[in-house]
């Protein structure tokens, strides 16, 4: 099964998928390590949000070939790629589809007082799931990126929020 994992900046997509992962025994994708890990350092002032899209879909490529392999062992993928978008998380139920996979949405619906005061707490104690630092402006840019999911895709999701 492949869980994918939506939610805002801030919503504790990454906390929650290590829940799942204990609960499931998945592998955990996670493309905040990913960025970190890969391309972070590379990145100039001039690069901006065009730069990240490249490098993260060509780090998505590496992870849907990884999927494919821990399907045809029985081993849960848990996608935490952000899915800000529904073309995003389309991209992912399609390819679900096009290889006979379950497919599983998690979304973590909380409010936006909540998550700033989430992030600058992250930002501030760097802990487990702190990659890199959260600007207000990179949060205030998401509020109007992110796009709540459809009706359609919550009909069998699982749905947190406080």
């Amino acid at each position: 099964m492949i869980h994918l994992i939506v939610g805002n900046t801030g919503s504790g997509k990454t906390t929650y998928s290590n829940k799942l992962k204990t609960e499931t025994k998945a592998v955990i994708f996670s493309i905040d390590k990913w960025n970190k890990t890969l391309f972070l350092d590379d990145k100039s002032e001039e690069d901006g949000l065009e730069w990240f899209l490249e490098r993260i879909e060509r780090a998505e490529n590496m992870i849907l070939d990884l999927v494919i392999q821990l399907e045809s062992t029985g081993v849960d993928s848990i996608l935490d790629l952000g899915l800000s978008k529904f073309s995003h998380r389309e991209k992912f139920r399609q390819f679900a589809t096009n290889h006979g996979f379950e497919i599983k949405l998690h979304f973590l619906d909380i409010t936006k007082e909540e998550r700033w005061e989430r992030v600058c707490q992250r930002n501030q104690e760097k802990g487990n799931t702190f990659e890199f630092e959260v600007s207000e402006a990179n949060f205030n840019f998401m509020e109007s990126w992110f796009e709540h999911p459809k009706n359609e895709e919550l009909e069998n999701a699982e749905i947190l929020s406080i």
